[in-house]
């Protein structure tokens, strides 16, 4: 077998997420074959993410009637491939940003629990709680260490559930009030970006204050996101309020990962019945005028509200809005996978001959 025999069997699988052959998409790096392996370095950009694993099954399954093995190793992405020493974040693979129109509608709860979920996988995680006028991230994961700080005056985050941390309430006294204008806040947000030794990172989870203003712009202007994941309820007044966080990921050309839909259906656990306290369905509809994924519903549960406040993130629990939380954190990574396999998917196309160049 040579290389275009393995790229040949390579053209027969589709990824299921950009609907077309994985030659024919560019996503096939490079191919080394030797007496034994067939190596294969393909596109991928999100790790542990369900696709991009299946993906990794489905080209194994392909060559299971040839003498050779496959090596796939190349492909594991956010381990080695960083960006220069001199950008921000350099050795973080993915930046998502957790973001809301308004708040009370559980942005936070999401955040923690997509990273939790994301480590539960097996990931490399940082969980930046850059709300800093109500950072509960600490409460949430039951954090109460502070972060010790190094001879180069950075900061090392503590860890919990796999994830490091780092919060403004780490940095204030517990009953502090935050009361700072707009350089205060970029100063600091920047400080706890680029002053903290976060490692590698396959993801860093963003948790953003409610709205559009001061936290969000600084973090668009200096961060390298790679997407956003933007939480509502079903009620018309929080989706209101999304379509302005929509708007304002647009006008700074940031991939919207997403909509989640959280406070969803409540099932009562004394009459058995289904009650829809903030509406049904608005969240999927939401997605779906504007054209964006829908990452998933999220059913009201006093569980998350006692998780929360207890510092265990449902996500790691056996029960159904587990599931709904880990069914949000698959769909998060798998359409982190989609933003870097369409973006060398484009820069492909972007770069092949036409025509006229002949």
């Amino acid at each position: 077998m040579d290389e275009e025999a393995v790229r040949d069997r390579l053209s027969e699988i589709d990824d299921p997420m950009l609907g077309d052959d994985l030659v024919s998409l560019g996503l096939v790096n490079d191919v080394t074959v030797d007496a034994e392996t067939v190596s294969i370095d393909l596109a991928l950009g999100a790790p542990y993410s369900p696709a991009e694993t299946e993906l990794a099954g489905t080209i194994q399954e392909a060559f299971e009637d040839t003498e050779y093995a496959v090596d796939l190793s190349a492909s594991v992405p956010g381990r080695d491939d960083a960006r220069p020493e001199e950008a921000v974040l350099p050795n973080v693979k993915n930046v998502i940003a957790v973001a809301s129109g308004k708040g009370g509608v559980g942005k936070s709860t999401v955040a923690v629990n997509v990273a939790a979920g994301l480590a539960s996988r097996g990931a490399r995680v940082g969980l930046f709680d850059a709300d800093v006028y109500g950072p509960n991230v600490p409460r949430m994961v039951d954090a109460d260490e502070p972060p010790m700080a190094t001879e180069d005056e950075t900061l090392v985050p503590p860890e919990k559930y796999g994830v490091k941390l780092m919060s403004m309430a780490f940095l204030t006294g517990e009953d502090d009030p935050v009361i700072w204008r707009g350089p205060m806040v970029h100063k600091v947000i920047t400080q706890l970006t680029e002053d903290v030794e976060w490692g590698h990172l396959d993801y860093l989870v963003v948790d953003l204050p409610p709205g559009t203003g001061d936290t969000q712009l600084t973090m668009l202007q200096t961060m390298p996101v790679t997407g956003a994941v933007i939480v509502t309820t079903p009620q018309d007044v929080a989706l209101d309020d999304a379509r302005k966080g929509l708007e304002m990921f647009a006008k700074h050309e940031t991939v919207v990962l997403g909509i989640v839909e959280n406070m969803a259906t409540f099932a009562c656990p004394d009459c058995g019945s289904q009650h829809d306290i903030f509406g049904a369905g608005g969240g999927s509809e939401f997605a779906e005028i504007h054209d964006m994924p829908f990452l998933g519903s999220i059913p009201l549960d006093p569980a998350v509200r006692a998780g929360g406040d207890a510092g265990e993130p449902t996500v790691l629990a056996e029960s159904e809005t587990g599931e709904a939380f880990r069914d949000v954190t698959n769909a998060v990574a798998d359409n982190v996978g989609v933003v870097h396999r369409r973006a060398v998917s484009e820069a492909d196309d972007a770069a092949a001959p036409t025509p006229d160049d002949d």
